[in-house]
């Protein structure tokens, strides 16, 4: 389902544009459909609130938990049941964000994450992608979503846009943190500037070789590092928000001093922020995370060289819930 369907259901239920827009902002912040500063009675066409019960269960069903896994950093893990059967997951990230999935499967087939290894099997809808965060907020607050599930949201572009809009008005949430997360496509610097919404970005980089990138990350678009971040950075003074860059560490692949020498010459002066991010074990993949220490002096010679740089924790390894992992466990055959 698209947010598209809703205000066509909407209206063809006799709803003016300023009963979809109290309903779509009820809807987005967790609230039951009929929720506002005034009595639905007073307010919306009987023939509307006859049809938001049913409406309203629609709008439930699109997202539902099936499993749910906490961490001990505050996070959880959700797998979530959609309305057509196949599951995706989300995630409640400590400090008021959650990590919403955009496709069922993906496309890129990055080699160190389980969510590739089933390929991509459908297109989230935008109200699917935008249930996930109802369904978080009817939980914890929630004050920042980050398009970083499963899922390359540059493959779903139209659905994760309109998703993005709703959220950064009906939704009240602030376009920065708003986390737009791909491996680098052209589309993304073609459309992302022309929305009235225009999100943060992350950019997963992970190697500053062309090479090697292409061997991580087998399908997805071929473009330079060095064009990924010069495009990227563009795109940072356009919006005023720095570009996150992801940099998944692999021991012996890509925690070299060679790349972090290419990361200075790369990142130096570009308004930008290194996430760097210990890899989280995938049973039978081959690949091993650094050693603490390792991590640490990565993140301390791009600091000294004027370069931010964050070692983060993929949220939930202590329930070994990277990105597909929770959903692989529950559906074997997926």
């Amino acid at each position: 389902m698209r947010i598209a369907d809703i205000r066509r259901r909407l209206a063809a239920a006799g709803a003016r544009p300023i009963h979809a827009e109290r309903m779509l902002r009820a809807w987005t912040r967790g609230l039951p459909l009929d929720h506002g500063p005034v009595p639905a009675a007073d307010c919306l066409p009987a023939a509307l609130r006859a049809a938001l019960p049913a409406l309203g269960a629609e709008l439930d069903g699109l997202a539902r938990v099936r499993a749910e896994h906490s961490g001990d950093d505050g996070s959880a893990r959700l797998l979530l049941d959609l309305a057509d059967g196949q599951t995706v997951e989300s995630v409640l990230l400590p400090r008021d964000g959650v990590c919403v999935s955009t496709q069922v499967g993906c496309a890129v087939g990055c080699r160190f994450c389980m969510t590739g290894r089933s390929g991509l099997l459908r297109q989230l809808g935008s109200a699917e992608i935008v249930a996930q965060v109802v369904l978080a907020r009817r939980r914890r607050k929630v004050g920042k979503v980050v398009f970083m599930g499963m899922g390359e949201p540059a493959h779903n572009m139209d659905n994760v846009l309109d998703a993005i809009d709703l959220l950064g008005t009906a939704g009240g949430i602030g376009h920065k943190n708003l986390v737009f997360s791909t491996v680098g496509d052209r589309r993304v610097f073609e459309r992302l500037p022309q929305g009235k919404v225009k999100p943060a970005l992350a950019l997963s980089l992970h190697t500053t070789c062309a090479e090697l990138r292409a061997q991580l990350l087998p399908k997805a678009q071929l473009l330079d590092p060095a064009e990924l971040v010069e495009l990227a950075d563009a795109y940072s003074r356009a919006t005023g928000y720095p570009v996150q860059y992801q940099w998944t560490l692999l021991e012996g692949i890509n925690d070299g001093d060679d790349e972090l020498d290419a990361i200075v010459r790369l990142l130096k002066g570009k308004y930008a922020v290194m996430n760097f991010i210990p890899f989280n074990d995938v049973e039978g993949e081959g690949f091993r995370r650094p050693s603490l220490e390792r991590c640490e002096a990565m993140s301390l010679h791009l600091y000294r060289h004027g370069i931010l740089a964050k070692l983060r924790q993929s949220a939930g390894q202590d329930i070994a819930g990277g990105c597909g992992q929770l959903r692989a466990r529950h559906m074997p055959d997926a």
